[in-house]
């Protein structure tokens, strides 16, 4: 089928293997990437290093979810909500997206080559992470955990475009950010849950069993509790901890969407996580405001 294909045909296809139609990634994606480029700055960071760091963002996650689909190509066309995918459907072949995963992974890195040696040599190990994490599935039991870890490299990363160095505090929000993904793709993983357990893929979902809901809750607990750490060790002022709270407000409302695990409530408890990583960094943008008031 793809041999037949024009290239004005394909890219439709391309642009939905790279799911530009879904930007929900880019953002879950973007939030924490943000949190650490105004909080190395302490306000707002050097503007290229802004638009570096958003395109990248943009173009890395492209990339990982072209390997996804390399990745699940054999299994997508099992799972109802991945039927349709431009891999499993005979769309777009092997070749086409390996191409294309390179493409978007070298646009990446060409982007960061302005900035210091230490954001350059970081590159190298998020680039590993977003190539890896979607073979994890097969033999992790919370393939979430590591998806946190590449979801949120972008913070150590931010730190050291920014400070030349990356802090403590990088990790510890870094690690903030493994449990937020754990909570946001449990989520995810519950609504294809029926369909994982059939062809033998690994999830928290499904790992967590009856216990995902209360997981989920304690993963956006512990999230919380280490941004709040971050502030108080930051000396950071109210408005900070008000996002926080917001977020916990946020949280609070996904337990009522995911508690009788529906599948298309945890889909909007998934996305809504958006709003989540906005609050924070709403706290944290108003209390840089205040700060040079």
């Amino acid at each position: 089928m793809t041999d037949t294909m024009s290239l004005s045909d394909k890219l439709p296809h391309y642009a939905r293997l790279m799911r530009i139609d879904k930007p929900i990634g880019t953002l879950l994606l973007l939030w924490p990437t943000l949190w650490a480029l105004w909080f190395a700055a302490e306000g707002w960071p050097p503007l290229h290093v802004l638009v570096i760091f958003v395109i990248g963002t943009f173009l890395m996650r492209s990339a990982g979810c072209v390997i996804n689909d390399y990745a699940d190509r054999d299994f997508d066309g099992h799972v109802e909500r991945t039927r349709n995918r431009p891999l499993a459907t005979g769309a777009v072949g092997t070749r086409e997206a390996l191409l294309l995963a390179g493409a978007l992974s070298l646009l990446a890195f060409l982007l960061i080559l302005p900035l210091n040696a230490l954001v350059i040599w970081l590159s190298l190990p998020a680039l590993f992470l977003a190539g890896s994490y979607p073979f994890t599935k097969r033999f992790f039991a919370i393939p979430q955990g590591y998806l946190g870890i590449a979801f949120g490299f972008g913070i150590p990363m931010g730190f050291a475009a920014v400070l030349a160095e990356v802090p403590p505090v990088a990790w510890v929000m870094l690690l903030a950010n493994v449990f937020w993904a754990i909570a946001y793709d449990t989520e995810y993983a519950m609504v294809d849950r029926p369909d994982d357990l059939k062809i033998g893929i690994k999830t928290s979902a499904i790992t967590f069993g009856r216990f995902d809901v209360a997981a989920v809750m304690l993963c956006y607990a512990i999230t919380l509790g280490l941004l709040a750490a971050i502030g108080v060790a930051a000396d950071r002022g109210m408005a900070w901890f008000a996002g926080l709270l917001v977020a916990g407000g946020i949280a609070g409302y996904h337990y009522t969407l995911i508690r009788e695990r529906d599948r298309a409530n945890c889909f909007k408890a998934f996305r809504h996580n958006n709003w989540f990583g906005a609050a924070v960094f709403a706290g944290l943008l108003i209390d840089d405001l205040l700060r040079g008031a």
